[in-house]
């Protein structure tokens, strides 16, 4: 069942296209990617879906219908440019922002606590924003958008600012948001972590999209039937034209080849058992990075 429902999405600003005929479908509980390179058209969307901002032309459906300005309430939206009140302190604004959302004071209070207490920062509980370093204030941003219990999360650029150890917390506190229940939306350049974490993604290049799909899937069809073969120690792999070609000699005796057009792995596994020891093979599927990269030079090229 889809969560969200974008549907032929088009967005225009003083003759400039941002979206043009965007459609995607985010199913309920998902970690889904919106990926893209800057100025694709991934922030726009992100704003519609928020409200604030309106499509020219399209729809924008949650849960099934179409979205409202009530539905805010129940989104959860960590924006690029990050933006705190400085001269609050950090837990008199978790408790003003949470409000703002609907909560009352006393579970903003509560789950402000709870929240401080798992990201350590109960010790700044009392401590203005602008004496935080950065990557608390982001963990301060973070604890402010999921504190509320939102159904759609929405983050863009969800690690900007972090330390690779904090970068890590994030993702632990995003995939524990997805198991209980959230749907996650989230723009990001960290290719890494789209592998990590994201079940589906879309990628819009130029305004429009340009792949989407499961990112099991997406990697399958990208890959480049590269395999690594390891051998016995003293065994060297030599060339075998019909079924494969030799790409790199690697350390630790293994060798990366390039299977020819319409061979089979087994075949190829079959051959090698009959004249070496095989101790190990591994298929070389390429990364969400390569993939990236790819596919929007591809989709720039055939502009």
């Amino acid at each position: 069942m889809s969560f969200i429902e974008i549907t032929d999405v088009v967005k225009q600003y003083k003759g400039h296209k941002a979206l043009d005929h965007v459609s995607l479908s985010v199913p309920q509980g998902c970690i889904y990617g919106l990926l893209g390179p800057n100025g694709a058209g991934k922030t726009t969307l992100i704003r519609i879906i928020n409200m604030i901002t309106a499509p020219d032309s399209g729809s924008v459906m949650l849960d099934g219908r179409p979205i409202t300005p009530d539905d805010v309430a129940h989104i959860g939206y960590l924006p690029e440019e990050r933006g705190l009140y400085k001269k609050m302190k950090v837990g008199e604004e978790i408790v003003y922002l949470a409000r703002l959302k609907g909560m009352t004071k006393a579970d903003a209070t509560a789950k402000m606590e709870y929240w401080l207490k798992r990201f350590n920062l109960s010790e700044w509980r009392d401590k203005k924003v602008e004496t935080l370093s950065k990557g608390m204030q982001q963990k301060v941003q973070f604890i402010a958008t999921v504190i509320h219990e939102p159904k759609l999360l929405i983050f863009d650029e969800p690690f900007s600012g972090f330390d690779p150890v904090n970068a890590e917390q994030l993702k632990r506190e995003i995939l524990e948001l997805q198991r209980q229940g959230a749907t996650i939306l989230f723009s990001t350049h960290n290719m890494e972590s789209v592998e990590e974490v994201c079940e589906r993604i879309t990628l819009i290049n130029h305004s429009q999209v340009v792949l989407e799909g499961n990112v099991a899937d997406i990697k399958q069809r990208y890959k480049k039937h590269l395999y690594e073969i390891t051998l016995a120690p003293g065994e060297v792999l030599e060339p075998c034209p019909e079924l494969f070609t030799i790409e790199e000699s690697r350390p630790g005796g293994t060798t990366l080849i390039r299977l020819a057009t319409g061979v089979e792995m087994r075949t190829v596994i079959t051959r090698l058992n009959e004249q070496y020891t095989l101790a190990g093979f591994r298929e070389l599927l390429p990364s969400m990075h390569e993939i990236f990269i790819e596919t929007v030079q591809n989709s720039s090229t055939n502009e």
